[in-house]
């Protein structure tokens, strides 16, 4: 039988195109970028290649805005850390609760040591932001805006263009979190107000370990690691020359398959997820049905347990996810669902299934095909099963 990798807003198969562009770095341009001899210079100019192909999928104005990191964990904690210690006297942040836990564990901890104050923006049941009380956050007192172009769990997209320039208009910095959308949805930072943004190349195909925080000209910025003058003084270590030619790599492929993710890719989403609201009572899709990731669909059903869900997909050979693969191991519910307010007859049976290009009719129809006789005999073992015949008219499918 066939795996079926469903997973990808986890991690991506990294591409064997990449892989190759990474393999002489390994072994034949070993060189230590700063070292002024030949082998040196070889991989600085391969450094220097990377940071190009990186940039046009970003839609940068400069290849200078990119500081290569070791992810987007490391990217989304400098950013706002920096955004602190650059700004003396603004001490507030404003995030949403629906955030990564990079971004919200970062912040959670700056208020409990006294750092730094923070707003915490509720989203409504579609998972959109409240966008009057983001305004109403922003102060003079506020030194970053935090907020995700696009949430990993349900997928739905954030006006962060609009977000940012609210946040210009009170002297603060915006960053987001678009580890989940590069390469995803098209992304043009040159004429934008956006700050900073994260991203962590092995979520569009490259390998884990590596990832790039872009601050754009002028932005003010304090490094978190300080040390060498490598990242012209921002970001200091050696650099993981492999890893940056294969987020270089992974980027070129991004740029040249967009238009694959925007069409084949979410009209496999759009199969998967019609067919289960059609044929599994009692479950809805979660996320904005408009403004959502192309390849995400995450899908709350009633009345079971959403990990014996996926351990009996497991055992077909599906692999899919309950929500943040950081937040795997938990007992407690998608701190992202209870925001936006989830029945609770649902709030633990939510399932993600996350796709990309490597994704086929076939593995959807496999889900499909087995997927329904899963729901039905976990909710026969339930106590609560038999209310699934009763219906549930607030949460109604979004697709016919």
């Amino acid at each position: 039988m066939k795996a079926v990798y469903l997973d990808n807003n986890a991690t991506t198969r990294v591409d064997t195109a990449v892989v190759e562009a990474m393999l002489p770095f390994f072994t034949e341009q070993f060189g230590n970028a700063s070292s002024i001899h030949a082998f040196g210079s070889s991989v600085s100019g391969a450094l220097k290649s990377a940071r190009k192909q990186l940039q046009e999928l970003l839609g940068a104005a400069h290849d200078h805005e990119i500081i290569y990191t070791s992810g987007g964990t490391e990217s989304d904690n400098t950013a706002i850390l920096s955004a602190l210690e650059a700004q003396p006297g603004r001490d507030e942040i404003v995030i949403s609760r629906v955030e990564h836990p990079a971004v919200l564990f970062l912040c959670q901890h700056l208020e409990k040591t006294g750092r730094a104050k923070v707003h915490y923006i509720g989203v409504d049941s579609f998972g959109r932001l409240d966008l009057d009380a983001y305004r109403a956050a922003l102060s003079d007192k506020v030194a970053v805006a935090s907020i995700m172009w696009a949430n990993n769990e349900t997928g739905t997209i954030f006006p962060v263009e609009g977000l940012a320039d609210l946040a210009k208009g009170v002297g603060a910095l915006f960053h987001t979190d678009a580890v989940q959308a590069v390469g995803k949805v098209p992304v043009s930072l040159k004429d934008s107000s956006i700050d900073m943004l994260s991203l962590s190349g092995h979520k569009l195909h490259a390998p884990k370990g590596i990832g790039a925080l872009y601050v754009k000209r002028g932005a003010r910025f304090k490094p978190a690691v300080r040390g060498g003058h490598q990242e012209r003084g921002r970001r200091a270590g050696t650099e993981n020359v492999p890893g940056i030619v294969g987020l270089g790599k992974a980027a070129e492929l991004a740029v040249s398959r967009l238009a694959e993710e925007q069409g084949r890719v979410r009209e496999l989403r759009d199969r998967l997820e019609k067919a289960i609201v059609q044929r599994v009572p009692n479950c809805f899709v979660n996320g904005d049905p408009h403004d959502r990731l192309p390849n995400t669909c995450n899908v709350a059903f009633e009345f079971v347990e959403g990990e014996a869900i996926l351990l009996h997909l497991n055992r077909a050979g599906i692999a899919a996810s309950s929500g943040s693969a950081c937040a795997a191991g938990s007992m407690e519910p998608s701190h992202v669902l209870r925001a936006m307010d989830l029945n609770p007859n649902a709030l633990h049976g939510a399932v993600r299934f996350s796709l990309s290009r490597d994704n086929s009719v076939e593995d959807v129809d496999r889900v499909i095909e087995v997927l329904p006789s899963i729901i039905d005999k976990l909710r026969a073992l339930s106590p609560f099963g038999a209310d699934a015949d009763k219906g549930a008219p607030e949460f109604k499918p979004q697709y016919a």
